[in-house]
């Protein structure tokens, strides 16, 4: 009974990082599914900047518009950058867990004398899975910081097109684009 114990235990043991794997690979296809909105709206964005250019003056707010395109192809660059070092970071985590598992079977194989390796691989596993997990909080407001920008041109747009005595009853508590036309 002792031999099919310590496989079991062995076997248990091996499994723990497979919860790990699971949320690496979880974490990577969120952040892979935000990577590609991020292009998509880059994309979005550089057609939008070549209307800008050959529309000219004849649009209400051109330079508003033109500043707010700018910073969110900044925001969005960033956001970009941010989503790869972060899958980057939890590909790393998710190998390191494949390696603790794989380095537990070979504990148990090759003797006690290599215990501590699954567990260096485990922590630095868990390290760059916890690296990842904060990259993406990063991510996370500056996408927010984004949706702010829209949304507060979106309230100078309104104030601009909507009837004065309409734009008057309604104020953006977080209006905050300030762009200065250009002479």
């Amino acid at each position: 009974m002792e031999p099919l114990s310590s496989a079991l235990a062995v076997l248990t043991a091996m499994i723990t990082p497979a919860v790990l794997i699971s949320a690496c690979g979880a974490l990577i296809f969120s952040t892979s599914t935000r990577l590609g909105r991020v292009v998509d709206r880059v994309r979005a964005l550089s057609d939008r900047f070549e209307e800008l250019a050959t529309e000219g003056c004849q649009l209400s707010l051109i330079e508003e518009r033109r500043a707010v395109a700018f910073t969110l192809l900044d925001k969005l660059t960033s956001r970009a950058r941010i989503l790869q070092r972060s899958m980057t970071v939890l590909y790393i985590a998710l190998s390191l867990f494949v390696a603790t598992s794989v380095a537990i079977g070979l504990v148990a194989f090759l003797g006690e004398r290599f215990s501590a390796v699954p567990v260096v691989l485990g922590l630095a596993g868990a390290s760059f899975l916890f690296y990842g997990s904060i990259t993406l909080i990063v991510e996370a407001r500056l996408a927010v910081a984004s949706l702010r920008v829209e949304m507060d041109f979106t309230w100078q747009l309104g104030k601009h097109y909507a009837p004065s005595e309409l734009a008057a009853r309604h104020t953006s508590p977080h209006y905050r684009l300030r762009v200065k036309p250009q002479p």
